[in-house]
């Protein structure tokens, strides 16, 4: 049975009732019959029709139950529109709470044809009773609260998954793929899935990869991407793209896309590449055009915001205990022996929070987030000092964006990208280690090694947790752009992946709560100073008392 009507709804005490319902269309048995309803409810993921006093039950999914609905209403608290596409529904939530909006194709291309999924047809497995989601579906940001607030400010998303209608036949989309920004673990699952997903879930045969990065829309031939191709790129590190910093010309990548009638472009990078993905969507929907453009959030920094964590992450803080194993071998080898570890982190030391409480051989962790200081009472030379009286070694591990202050520079220099240019704060520390040694201690061995994997952690391929976590990636991007939705990064929050804006995730940054109790592990583990100097008086520091 298929039914469609188009009534007007409300929601109440959790269900979705639709009332005054004038007839509605069904399809079994290939016959069609019009009928009078007295009422449809959805209750959750179960429908039931009552038709002249008889009642007729199914589920979403079911062979011999399916149905599509399209409606729209105004939101009844408030009365602004909470419009939602393919399945829209009002949702009454207090004013404090807020739906993000998320944009659909149909917003600025009139007259859509919709078709029912092709995922109704597998041949390898039947859509549960749970399988296909709607617009009511959400996750929620912020998950915790103080049950004694009254009115507790919360953002919805939409949740990420299979919509039962989509906007393309198979046989239309032109997909293209694009990796952008530095390397990261887990770039080639990515890749790897996407193809996967829409070769065998959408039957969709026409998949073009783009060569290194945005220069490649403009610059390179795109490579035909199939399943035999790409059966193993998940087990390389890398991009089997390449990729790229810099060459975004909008214009250029605009003409390659319109030459080779590109409708689905899914880019691949971090937060420098997502305001990219930004410009290019904003202008699809300037000219009107059905194009899906899909952010794919990448950087091993684990920066980007909104968003639980980005893939690599976890590879990478795995990658990072050969370094720190061998720092601590060395430092507790010889008498005295410091151990330094710089491990990345442009503005955010998640990478080095998590990879020392996963250690347990780091003394003394820096990150971008907190300032530190060298000499006197509360420093760094202090703690090291003291450090070595008691344990005769120390292993210091440092983000690359730390002390940045403290390394005197002539000039100031960008990268590609327009990020700047960092010193080393790596080789600056462990200079200044050597030099305080030479100076305060007029005899005693003393050995400090420096260790920088900074290019070996983001270049090996992804670990079990990571490919997995691509894999759910690279498939919600894929249904949600199969369903019409644009602008949108795919991400996880609060462990349910969802639907964001790319607008929302390119202005947020994700850097480590030094309030939270994370940092405060870190600070208690490891038992280091907070560097703040004895001059300051730090319970008004804490209270936020000037």
């Amino acid at each position: 049975m298929f039914v469609t009507a188009s009534p007007t709804m409300h929601v109440a005490a959790g269900n979705l009732c639709c009332s005054s319902i004038a007839a509605v269309s069904f399809c079994s048995n290939s016959r069609q019959k019009k009928v009078e309803l007295n009422k449809l409810w959805l209750d959750g993921k179960r429908v039931v029709l009552r038709c002249h006093g008889e009642e007729k039950n199914g589920f979403i999914g079911n062979s011999d139950f399916q149905y599509g609905l399209k409606y729209r209403a105004e939101q009844a608290n408030n009365g602004t529109t909470a419009t939602s596409h393919g399945n829209s529904v009002p949702i009454s939530v207090p004013s404090e709470q807020t739906i993000c909006r998320l944009f659909h194709v149909q917003d600025h291309v009139q007259d859509l044809r919709t078709y029912v999924s092709p995922l109704v047809h597998s041949r390898f497995f039947h859509p549960n009773v749970n399988f296909w989601l709607t617009e009511t579906d959400m996750v929620a940001q912020n998950i915790v609260v103080d049950i004694n607030d009254p009115s507790p400010s919360q953002t919805y998303f939409h949740r990420a998954g299979p919509r039962y209608q989509v906007i393309f036949a198979p046989g239309e989309v032109r997909a293209a793929i694009v990796t952008c920004g530095g390397l990261c673990p887990g770039m080639n699952t990515v890749i790897r899935e996407i193809v996967y997903g829409l070769w065998h879930q959408y039957d969709v045969k026409d998949i073009k990869g783009i060569k290194s990065g945005y220069r490649g829309f403009y610059t390179e031939k795109p490579m035909p991407l199939c399943p035999e191709l790409v059966d193993n790129w998940h087990k390389q590190g890398g991009t089997c793209l390449g990729t790229s910093r810099g060459g975004f010309d909008l214009d250029k990548i605009m003409d390659a896309i319109e030459k080779q009638r590109l409708n689905q472009i899914y880019i691949i990078g971090g937060d420098g590449t997502i305001r990219g993905a930004v410009k290019v969507f904003e202008e699809v929907r300037r000219r009107g055009m059905k194009v899906i453009v899909v952010g794919i959030p990448k950087t091993v920094d684990n920066d980007v915001g909104i968003i639980d964590r980005s893939f690599g992450f976890q590879t990478a803080v795995d990658a990072a205990q050969a370094a720190i194993g061998a720092a601590h071998t060395e430092a507790e080898s010889t008498p005295n022996g410091v151990g330094v570890v710089k491990l990345m982190g442009r503005y955010a030391g998640h990478i080095a929070v998590h990879a020392t409480l996963s250690s347990r051989n780091v003394d003394c962790c820096l990150i971008p987030e907190v300032p530190f200081f060298m000499d006197g009472p509360g420093g760094l030379l202090e703690f090291v000092n003291q450090r070595l009286k008691e344990h005769g070694h120390c292993v210091i591990v440092v983000a690359e964006g730390a002390g940045q202050d403290l390394i005197e520079r002539t000039e100031l220099v960008k990268d590609a990208s327009g990020n700047l240019l960092l010193g080393d704060i790596g080789v600056w520390l462990t200079n200044k280690l050597k030099q305080w040694w030479k100076r305060t201690h007029e005899a005693g061995a003393f050995s400090c090694k420096y260790i920088d994997p900074t290019y070996m952690i983001r270049a090996v391929p992804s670990n079990a947790t990571d490919t997995s976590y691509c894999t759910l990636l690279a498939h919600s991007a894929i249904h949600g752009a199969m369903a019409g939705y644009t602008g949108f990064v795919a991400g996880p929050v609060n462990g349910n992946f969802c639907y964001i804006p790319m607008g929302v995730v390119a202005d947020t940054q994700h850097l480590v709560d030094v309030n939270s109790h994370t940092w405060a592990w870190v600070k208690s583990v490891n038992n280091q100073p907070d560097f703040i100097r004895e001059d300051v008086d730090k319970y008004a520091i804490k209270a936020g008392v000037p």
